[in-house]
This record gives C-alpha cells, sequence and structure tokens, in this order.
C-alpha cells in the first residue's frame, strides 16, 4: 500500500509530461487533418469559379465561368436529376430506416450484425452488381426468360442509365437506409426506449405508435447530422451516378467531373462554378430539410398531444420495412451475382445460370488486379491507422480533461463536431482545389497525397463510430488501476484498449472500407496515375467484360467484408475466456 501511494504522489517523468503535451494537441491536429484540405481545396475551387487562377490564363475576376454554366447544353436537365435523386434517396431511405426501428423495436438491436456486409459493400461495387441485375440482359429477366416473357433477345428497354434515375435511387436507398438504421440503433443506446414503450403499452397505445410517439422524439436530433450526410452525399455522388444515372445530360456531379476531366483546361473555370454550385445546392438543401423540421414539428406535436390509440402507423411501418427488406434482398442478390459473373464461362442470354463456373478470368485478370489491390490495401491501412492514432489521442485527451478539476470538456467537443464538415462539403467542391494546391506544392500523383485525401473522409467514420463505446467506458477500472500504482498510460495500454478491442477493431473496419470505396479523391489526389481497385472498376464499367468488371468489383467488395469479418473474429480468438471482451 505504501508503495501504491508513493507512485501515486510521485510528480510524473519528463517523458510523461511530454506525452501529455502531445495528448491536449490532439484535438488541433485531428482538426487540421481535414479542416484545412478542405478550407483550401474550397478556396482553390471558388477562385476560377469567378474566373482567377494565372496557372491557366484566368489572370482576372469575372462570372464568365458562370454565364458558360447556365448556357451549358442540358444544365437545366443535370440540375434537375441532381435534385430528384438526392432528394428521394434521402427521403426514402429516412423512412424506410424509421419504419424498420419501428415495426422492429423489439428485435431492432439484432439487426447490428446483419447490417455489417451492406455497409461493408462499397457504393461502387452495389452500383455494379446492381447493374448487372437491372440490365435488359441482367439476371433479373433471365430468371422469367424465355418461360414467362418469350424473349431470346434481350428487351429494348431502358435501365440503366434511364433518365429520371431510378436505378441510381434505388442503389443509393440501398446503401443509406442502413447506414441511417445503424445512426438510429446508436441513438437507442442513449434511451430508455423499452421502458418507456412499456409505459406507452400500458396507457392503451400499440408498440409501433408508442415507438413513433415517445421514442422516435428523442431519437430524431440524434440522427439529424448523419441525414445532412446522407442528403449531401445523395446530391453529389459521382462513382454510384456514372454506373447507374443518367447519361446525356448526367447529374450536375458527374457533368462537373466530365469538365474537369476535360483536356481543354478552359473548362475548368466551367467546372470550378459548377463545383460551387453544387456546394450552395447542397447547403440550400440542408437547409430546407431543416426548415421543413422546423415546420413539421408543430404537426408532429400536436398528433402526439391528440392521444389517439388507433391510426394506421403498424401498418405503415411493417410496408417501409418490407420495402427495406426487398431491398436488402436485392443488395445480396447484387453481389451473389457480381461474384457468379467473375466465376462464369461465357454465359448468353437468355440462359437463367452460367452453363459452367471456372477461375479463368481470375486467372487472367490476376496481373493487372496485383498493383491496384496493393495499392488498396496500402492507402486503406495506413489511412486508417493514422485515423485511429489521432481518434484515441483525442478520446484519451477528451476522458482525461473531463476528470481534470481544473478543465472542462466543451471545448473539445465544440472542435469534434467539425468532423461532421467532410461528410457534408461535397467532394468535388473542394478536391479540384485541393489537387491545384498539391500540384503547387509538388506532393501530387503519390500514394502520400492520396493517404492525406482519403484521412480527410476516413477520420470522421472512425470518430463517429468509435465516440460512443469509448465514452460509455466503466471509468471504475481506470481508478481502481490508478488507485495501484498504475500511470494513465498503463491504463490506457494495460486496461481500456483491451477492454475496447471489439468496438476498436470494429470502427477501424468502418474506416478501411471507407476507405477502400473512394474514388474521386483518389483520382484527384493521385492525378490519374494511383489506380485502386475502385478507380478501376468505375472505368471497367463503361463497357468492358461483365466478367472481367465482375472480378474487380468482386475482389474492392471482399477487402471490406474481411475487414469486418477480422473485427469479429479477433476479440473472440484472444479473450475467449473473458467476459465483456468477446
Amino acid at each position: 500500500m505504501a508503495k501504491a501511494l508513493h507512485a501515486l504522489m510521485a510528480p510524473p517523468s519528463t517523458v510523461a509530461r511530454a506525452r501529455s503535451r502531445l495528448l491536449r494537441l490532439a484535438p488541433a491536429v485531428t482538426v487540421a487533418a481535414f479542416a484545412v484540405p478542405i478550407f483550401c481545396g474550397l478556396i482553390g475551387t471558388l477562385m476560377p469559379a469567378f474566373g482567377y487562377l494565372p496557372a491557366i490564363g484566368g489572370e482576372r475576376w469575372s462570372l464568365d465561368p458562370w454565364r458558360a454554366l447556365f448556357d451549358a447544353p442540358g444544365f437545366s436537365t443535370s440540375l434537375q436529376s441532381t435534385l430528384v435523386v438526392g432528394w428521394a434517396s434521402t427521403l426514402i431511405s429516412v423512412l424506410i430506416a424509421l419504419a424498420v426501428a419501428g415495426f422492429l423495436h423489439s428485435r431492432v438491436n439484432r439487426l447490428g450484425a446483419s447490417l455489417a456486409p451492406l455497409l461493408a459493400m462499397p457504393h461502387s461495387a452495389l452500383a455494379i452488381g446492381f447493374a448487372f441485375l437491372i440490365l435488359p440482359s441482367g439476371w433479373m429477366v433471365r430468371w422469367v426468360s424465355p418461360g414467362v416473357t418469350g424473349w431470346m433477345i434481350p428487351p429494348d428497354v431502358g435501365t440503366v442509365g434511364h433518365a429520371s434515375g431510378w436505378p441510381l435511387i434505388a442503389a443509393l436507398v440501398m446503401k443509406e437506409a442502413p447506414f441511417l438504421l445503424l445512426m438510429v440503433l446508436g441513438a437507442l443506446n442513449q434511451v430508455r426506449a423499452p421502458a418507456q414503450i412499456a409505459a406507452a403499452r400500458s396507457m392503451g397505445y400499440g408498440p409501433t405508435l408508442a415507438w413513433f410517439k415517445v421514442v422516435l422524439p428523442q431519437v430524431y436530433p440524434q440522427i439529424r447530422l448523419p441525414i445532412y450526410a446522407v442528403l449531401a452525399f445523395s446530391l453529389s455522388v459521382v462513382d454510384v451516378a456514372i454506373v447507374l444515372g443518367p447519361r446525356n445530360p448526367p447529374t450536375l456531379a458527374v457533368q462537373t467531373m466530365r469538365w474537369f476531366s476535360h483536356p481543354d483546361t478552359s473548362r475548368y473555370f466551367l467546372a470550378a462554378a459548377a463545383a460551387t454550385l453544387l456546394l450552395v445546392v447542397v447547403s440550400a438543401s440542408i437547409a430546407a430539410w431543416y426548415l421543413a423540421e422546423r415546420l413539421a414539428l408543430p404537426m408532429f406535436r400536436r398528433w402526439v398531444e391528440r392521444g389517439m390509440r388507433g391510426g394506421s402507423a403498424a401498418g405503415v411501418a411493417a410496408v417501409g420495412a418490407s420495402v427495406g427488406a426487398l431491398l436488402a434482398l436485392l443488395a445480396v442478390i447484387s453481389m451473389l451475382g457480381m461474384l457468379l459473373w467473375s466465376i462464369a464461362v461465357p454465359w448468353r442470354f437468355p440462359d437463367a445460370f452460367p452453363p459452367g463456373l471456372t477461375l479463368d478470368t481470375w486467372v487472367q485478370q490476376s496481373g493487372q488486379l496485383a498493383g491496384p489491390a496493393w495499392t488498396t490495401l496500402l492507402v486503406g491501412g495506413v489511412s486508417t491507422f493514422l485515423a485511429l492514432v489521432l481518434t484515441l489521442a483525442c478520446l484519451e485527451n477528451e476522458s482525461r480533461i473531463q476528470r481534470s478539476a481544473r478543465s472542462t470538456a466543451p471545448a473539445v467537443t465544440a472542435s469534434v463536431w467539425l468532423l461532421y464538415l467532410p461528410l457534408l462539403v461535397p467532394q468535388i467542391a473542394f478536391l479540384f482545389g485541393l489537387q491545384v494546391l498539391l500540384i503547387r506544392l509538388g506532393l501530387d500523383a503519390n500514394k502520400f497525397a492520396v493517404v492525406g485525401a482519403h484521412l480527410v473522409f476516413v477520420l470522421p467514420y472512425l470518430f463517429l463510430s468509435l465516440a460512443d463505446p469509448w465514452r460509455a467506458f466503466d471509468i471504475r477500472y481506470a481508478r481502481a488501476a490508478t488507485s495501484l500504482g498504475a500511470s494513465p498510460w498503463r491504463v490506457f495500454w494495460r486496461i481500456k484498449l483491451p477492454i475496447l478491442l471489439k468496438p476498436l477493431l470494429m470502427a477501424s473496419a468502418v474506416a478501411f472500407a471507407v476507405s477502400v470505396g473512394q474514388y474521386l479523391p483518389t483520382l484527384f489526389a493521385g492525378a490519374g496515375r494511383v489506380a485502386t481497385l475502385t478507380t478501376e472498376a468505375v472505368t471497367l464499367s463503361a463497357g468492358a467484360d461483365r466478367r472481367v468488371i465482375g472480378t474487380w468489383a468482386a475482389l474492392q467488395a471482399l477487402f471490406p467484408l474481411l475487414a469486418y469479418l477480422l473485427a469479429i473474429t479477433v476479440p473472440r480468438l484472444l479473450y475467449s475466456q473473458r467476459k465483456g471482451c468477446a
């Protein structure tokens, strides 16, 4: 006991002081890691949007890029498609997520593990698999041909690339509804939902109606920012829109990307104006959604206060949950179909299944796959590791500040709120400006630049995934270890990390999956010279052999799935005998 008291009263060593100082710098470094590239990139995009970029001849400020944008052929149609796709996919995703949570409120916590495969699937891989499913010669048509339809050749109908954008909307809902449902699950951990629903049922409310009247008002404020992030992403997505979206004219984000990629550098001014307009559209859409929330709040409050016990809430929720289940099934079938294409021999219409299976395509593509696969693993692994270090430093610093009598946590919390910034700002609105900055610094077109660009997006997801489990850590374990003479760093390494290994690995798997799916950051930061599985798969989707496309997309989807499996398996192997750690 005397030794323990002596250790507690002894002054910290020089090394400990240095570590503490570095730890206090963690929030500032973390914010700078994504805020500086975003703000510099936005400035680099805004300048050419108003005619100023001396490197390519823009010597004076002007509104010519905006005039050229408004006069561009198909501009109004592109803008309309962008708004329809963004708003429709977000509304449907929100309604499905809430419907599933309300309908399965008593079993909703069990859905977390089943959401992992859908969340691990990169957007572009899912888009390619869904395209294989709904094409006129796709798997869905083959199931009913020629027996039901009589078709011996593919029908002349438009599916992928349809002007209405419905394939793009469907694919976005397949990805974003599970994400929002996961956010609802996280918010439910902060609410005593079972007890509150039981109390409401004792007053005559049905279970589903009780969830919507009692639990939803407490959950929605916690998922507001994730909804805004989904809206921003749906309005500005590029890779999924290239695969499934309208063709000519495409959505505004895809058209902007085409202008940025044009060999005529004068198009950069036009592209910068379009990217700036997309930023305005996203900002206005988020503001409009917030205004709609404010306008709907009195009506929702009156509905709750009216106290009606009947109604069709259960039926509506059941329909929404059924639609969500159907879309999840289509997503799984899409991935299975893509995998089947990758191992199929020549598979001709209208055969429902390939006449044989072979690994020839994998063998033939192995030489081309190796380089992008290694780059994908390297960039994803390094960016995830850096994000993990910064996140752990921020969270540990936050927990120590909260235990200090001389400081409070709000300042840290306020800076951490900025983590949502990369999720709300359209990628294309700042990545071009960031590329210009990297070129001027001589840092573009290499893997280090790509890692830095990925870190901007990996860091928020990893932090948001790990923050709640870390903050829920029972501080009594640390106090017990400290009372026995353990230093704060020893508590961190020997107590916290082992107990929180499972959520730590799951958060890392989420971050790695985000990195694997990055398309625009890889193109801009790598200047088109750093190839990953995602960039190559999206490029091939324009017209390569389906077996080749399936091979690339299947491997792209396999990496995140393996990361999730490792995150689930490793704690069980290491701590199989320790309750709560496995």
